[in-house]
This record gives C-alpha cells, sequence and structure tokens, in this order.
C-alpha cells in the first residue's frame, strides 16, 4: 500500500508499505482524507514532537476519515463511511476512572511517543480496533468527516471550563483548535464569543465561522475582567498572561493549546488576586461523538479547512500549514474513496 512517511527531520517520503491484515477485533479502513495537525508539522519540521523523537518510520495523521474495507467480523459493511477515535486506552487508575484519556499507558495514532511507533492514518489503509471506528450520518462527506479529532479536542475543553451556555467566551489564539473552539462554544449556546490572534488571517476566518468579535493582539488591546470563560489555544506565554487578565474575577481558564515540558515565564499574581481557576485539557475523552453530530449539523464548520491537497503534494501541504496566516486547517486527500 502507498503511505506517507517522516523518517525525521524534513524528511517525508510517499513509500510503499505492506498492506496489513486486520487480526480478531480489528477493522482495516481504506483512508481518504488526513488532516496536518500541529504535532505532524513539529515531526516533521524538527524530528520530534516535544520529547517524542522519530525514531524509526513513522506514518503521520490522526485527523482521518475513510471507508471500511474489511471486517472479519461483519459487524461494518464493506464502504461504511467512518471517521476513527485515535487513541486506545492505557490502565485506569484511582480517581481517574472516568477520565480515559489520563490513564497511563496509552497511545494516540501517528504518535512517537511508544516504541514501536504508532502509526498515523495517512497511508492508503489502516487498521485499527473495532471500537475506534465510528460510522458517519448518511449526509456527513468524508471531506468534513476529518475535523472530527480536532473538534473534539476543542469540545474537551469546553467541557472543562464547565461549558458556555449564556458565558462570555474569550479564545485565544485563532488556529485551526481555536477556530473549532469558536465554533464549539457558539454551538454550545455562549452568550458573547471573541476571538484573539496575532495575523489578520486567523481572525477573518474567526469571523467567518461567526465570532462575536476579534482582536489582534499587537495592535488592539485585549479588555480585562471581560471574561468568564477564556479558551487558550495558542500555548504561547505572553497569550496565557493575557488569558490571565483577560478573566473576570473567580473566571475560568482552560489551556487547550500544547506548550513545551520546559520551564516558562508565567505572571500567576492575577491567578491569585482574582481567584481563577486555572484548568488543563488534554487531547478528548468521548467528544468525538458529539464533534461528528456538529458537523452533521452545522455545514459551515468545513469553512475551517482552507487547503486540500493530494498525497502526491505533501510537502506542499505541510508547508502550507505551517503558515497560519494564510491557512486554517490542511488537508490531504489519500488514496480512497472520497
Amino acid at each position: 500500500m502507498r503511505a506517507l512517511v517522516i523518517n525525521g527531520k524534513l524528511d517525508l517520503v510517499e513509500t510503499e508499505l505492506p498492506t496489513p491484515e486486520p487480526a480478531p477485533g480489528q477493522v482495516r479502513l481504506r483512508m481518504a482524507f488526513g488532516g496536518v495537525c500541529g504535532s505532524d508539522l513539529h515531526y516533521y519540521n524538527e524530528g520530534a514532537n516535544g520529547e517524542y523523537v522519530v525514531r524509526e518510520p513513522l506514518v503521520p495523521g490522526h485527523e482521518v476519515s475513510g471507508t471500511v474495507d474489511l471486517d472479519p467480523s461483519g459487524e461494518f459493511a464493506p464502504g461504511t463511511p467512518v471517521t476513527v477515535h485515535p487513541a486506545t486506552f492505557g490502565h485506569p487508575e484511582p480517581g481517574i476512572e472516568d477520565r480515559r484519556h489520563l490513564w497511563p499507558g496509552g497511545a494516540y495514532l501517528g504518535s512517537a511517543s511508544t516504541t514501536p511507533h504508532t502509526q498515523g492514518g495517512m497511508s492508503e489503509f489502516l487498521i485499527v480496533a473495532r471500537d475506534m471506528v465510528r460510522p458517519l450520518p448518511a449526509g456527513l462527506p468524508l471531506r468534513r468527516a476529518a475535523l472530527a479529532e480536532p473538534l473534539a479536542v476543542a469540545l474537551h475543553g469546553i467541557n472543562v471550563a464547565g461549558g458556555v451556555r449564556g458565558k462570555r467566551v474569550l479564545v485565544s489564539g485563532s488556529g485551526p483548535i481555536g477556530l473549532l473552539v469558536v465554533a464549539g462554544a457558539l454551538a454550545d449556546g455562549a452568550a458573547e464569543v471573541v476571538a484573539t490572534d496575532v495575523l489578520p488571517g486567523p481572525l477573518e476566518r474567526a469571523r467567518q465561522l461567526g465570532a462575536h468579535g476579534t482582536i489582534q493582539v499587537g495592535t488592539e488591546e485585549i479588555p480585562a475582567l471581560a471574561f468568564d470563560v477564556v479558551l487558550e489555544c495558542s500555548g504561547v506565554p505572553a497569550a496565557v498572561n493575557g488569558a490571565l487578565l483577560a478573566a473576570r474575577r473567580a473566571g475560568i481558564v482552560v489551556q487547550v493549546g500544547m506548550v513545551p515540558n520546559e520551564p516558562r515565564g508565567i505572571n500567576l499574581a492575577p491567578l491569585i488576586s482574582k481567584e481563577l481557576q486555572l484548568r488543563g485539557a488534554f487531547r478528548f475523552n468521548d467528544e468525538i461523538d458529539r464533534a461528528i453530530e456538529l458537523l452533521d449539523q452545522d455545514p459551515a464548520i468545513e469553512s475551517v479547512i482552507t487547503h486540500e491537497l493530494p498525497a502526491n503534494q505533501a510537502l506542499e501541504a505541510f508547508a502550507t500549514a505551517k503558515d497560519s496566516q494564510s491557512s486554517g486547517k490542511v488537508i490531504i486527500s489519500l488514496w480512497g474513496d472520497q
């Protein structure tokens, strides 16, 4: 089968790999689309995503959609359109029994966090456990369904905040995850959604999604004490500081954007003086099911996708995804049914 493989820093090639055969409890999918995530960009541009280093050929991609190719159990008919929950879960620990995504020993598609690496879905075929398969509603196209995983990340951040219905919400950073947080907050009944970014392109995309307001950081001031909930999606220290200032007294700040595992300067004085709650959000648990519902109900969310390129232009796709001024979500059309 054909696959995109990252061998190390700036080394991405299309190659042939053996076509895998499903074992009992597994399903083989024929892949249609794969979204380029920030972690994929790190693996390609740096040869590592934080502490996880590419040590062997890695097929990237966990934002995927496709069709069932072979299910030995017969549960899923060939051609069934699906997306995938990309996580396999580890072992429960006391106190987090209901948060499978935090259990130690798990894995994620397209990740170098395990040895051997957990191969992703930017390939002609993909083998997954049956319980990872999510059949799609009849009217949901495969192209839009590739947004299910990042939208689930956004919805998990909103859930960590305790919900946003009737609240004033600031979304800090309007990259693909920030844009999907905007969409999720609007769908979940936020009274006001304001998005920030340092670049005008992402802000225009936020307005197209329905954000009530936008703020270009560096040229406009973010109002202090103005928001009930702040969802910080950039991971930039200055943005985290701004999020703490923007939250009202006793407000909630959720860190959705990933940050490097290293000491960084954050001003915690507002956290103390306003009795803020600063919460972390990591991937997601089962929010992908709600994400599929939203994508089916609101076709406008597909506007987060700004570029679609074929697999033989994968290098261009990764370069485009790195340019946050001109691109939102970049997806790669693979070799399957679309």
